[in-house]
Formats: structure tokens, sequence, C-alpha cells
């Protein structure tokens, strides 16, 4: 029997590319590498490298950072049109998500942004703007801390600094889960079924079919991706506030049920000055995808803004 999503895979490709991108893989080292879907632009000489096949973008680099449930031009199918025009838009999937693997066993949110900053520079990106939502928010803070170089900014959706300890027990706590791999590695259509009930405001319906077939096609590597979530969640000990060089722009479901409103106006008040937040109402953690147009419309009003801060310096 066909799997119905992965149907529709040939689908998305299709509008990636009339949107004007294209699918490549980038080595970062030998044992790992990282699935990008980048600009379509000419191959100066395909016999070099990576890195002297591309050459640099000419519009200002949007990044889009997938979250753990999907990877990325599943998360970002609504975003990459309407970014195409004015920007670079560079679609990654993370470690353990697509086709990107790696034979190396640090599964930390460090070792991630390394990766996805290294690959960067091997595609000639040598300034972005990073847009990461949930998990891909993390590895967007991360990046932007140790990458100040790299990263001009950032805009976060239904993510955190870093998930201590003390907001781990208290999200699963709240929602009626053990663990973040109950939570977020469902194995069956229940599972699955709960997870999409507290990630959404307006709630769907879908045949469970259509649960069974994502769950065979956008749950792989399980093993990794219960690593991941392991070295995700630090002491709170451990935790400091960096001190971001970059503006911050905090882009929410005022509906959020994993990581509430509460929780990101907090978080901007830690970050100070540089940080913003703007609220999307009738919208839960999945923003991006329930009100789109309306997502869309703040991310690039915020990107515009940062175009006029640049020409007036």
């Amino acid at each position: 029997m066909v799997n119905l999503v992965a149907a529709q895979k040939p689908l998305l490709h299709g509008i990636m590319k009339l949107a004007g991108l294209r699918s490549t893989s980038v080595e970062i080292q030998p044992g790992t590498q990282m699935n990008f879907w980048v600009p379509s632009q000419p191959i100066k000489n395909p016999k070099n490298d990576t890195k002297s096949n591309t050459s640099k973008p000419k519009k200002p680099v949007v990044v889009l950072i997938h979250g753990f449930a999907a990877e990325g031009i599943v998360t970002w199918q609504f975003q990459v049109g309407s970014l195409a025009r004015k920007y670079a838009v560079y679609v990654p999937d993370l470690l353990f998500f697509g086709e990107s693997t790696t034979d190396v066993s640090d599964r930390s949110p460090g070792f991630q942004a390394e990766c996805l900053a290294r690959a960067l520079g091997k595609l000639g990106v040598d300034k972005c703007i990073l847009v990461g939502f949930s998990y891909g928010g993390m590895i967007a803070f991360k990046m932007a801390e140790r990458y100040p170089e790299l990263v001009q900014s950032i805009v976060v959706s239904g993510s955190i600094l870093a998930m201590t300890d003390s907001i781990s027990v208290e999200s699963l706590s709240r929602l009626g889960y053990s663990s973040s791999s109950e939570l977020l590695l469902p194995d069956s259509v229940k599972g699955l079924k709960a997870l999409l009930s507290v990630a959404v405001y307006k709630k769907l319906w879908f045949p469970d079919r259509l649960y069974r077939d994502y769950l065979e096609v956008m749950f792989t590597n399980r093993k990794e991706r219960a690593e991941l979530l392991e070295a995700l969640v630090i002491s709170n000990k451990d935790t400091t506030i960096p001190n971001f060089p970059q503006k911050i722009h905090l882009l929410w479901g005022e509906e959020d049920l994993i990581f509430n409103l509460d929780l990101a106006h907090n978080m901007k008040e830690q970050l100070g000055d540089m940080a913003t937040l703007q609220g999307i109402k009738k919208a839960g953690h999945l923003v991006h995808l329930e009100r789109p147009c309306a997502y869309n419309r703040y991310l690039k009003k915020f990107l515009a803004s940062l175009q006029t801060d640049e020409c007036e310096h």
C-alpha cells in the first residue's frame, strides 16, 4: 500500500524547486553529512569540492531550522516561497533528520550548532539570519552564542534558551508526560494524536492511516533522536544567560501549550534590550503551520527592519 506521506514528497520537492531551491548534501567531515535545500545557482567547477562549487549568495541569507517532529521542508513548507524572492533561503535537515547523519557520538545541541555552522561555511555563507522553531530554536540560540560573526540575528518560535531540568520537569508534568521521548517520539497513532493535540490551537482531524504513514516516514532514527533529547536537558546549575550581541525576535503562538507565552515574556526580560516579542493570536506551538500568513507577515516585517538598520549604519 502506498504511504500517503511519502507520496507527497515529490510534490513538496516540486514546490521547493519552483521557489528556486535545490537539494544538496554537505560533507562536514568523514562520516558526518547534512542535507540542505539551498538557492539554485550556477556551479563554477563540478570537479571541485563543495565550498568552491558554491558562489556566495547575493541576497541576505535566512536559514530555517526545523523542530523535532519533522524534517526541514515539511516544517517550513509555507515559509520558503514567501521568503525566497527577497532572501537566499537555506533549509537544513539537522543530524538524524531527513538524510543527515553522523558517526560521531556527540548528541548535544552544541554539536548540531557546530555542524550547521561548518556546513553553511562550505556553502559559501559567511553571514545569516537564523529562524528556529522549538528544538531548532535551541540550536539557533547555541549558534548565535558560539558564532556571533556568522549569525547576524535570530527569530525563535516555541523554544527556550536551554532545556533545564526544572523546565523539563514542569513542562512534562503539566502536559501529563513522564519523559520527552514519550511526548516527542510517539510510536503509535494514539501517541501522535496526543502530540498534535498539544501542539495546535485548533483541533484537527486526520484519518488514522495518515498518522500511521507519518510515523513511518518522519520518525526514523528513533534511538539517535532519543539520545538527542537526553543530551538536551542540562542542570539548572549549569545555566547562564549569554550576552547576545544580535537582535532576537520571539515570534510566538499565544496559545502555545508546550512553551507558553509567559515563558516567552520571561525569556524576553532575561535577554534584555536586544530582544522583542510578537504574539500571534489563535495559534499554538505550530504557529508557522497554523497561521502561516500572519507568521510570514510578522517575520518579513522583522527581517525588513534589519535591512533598514543596516542601511542606516
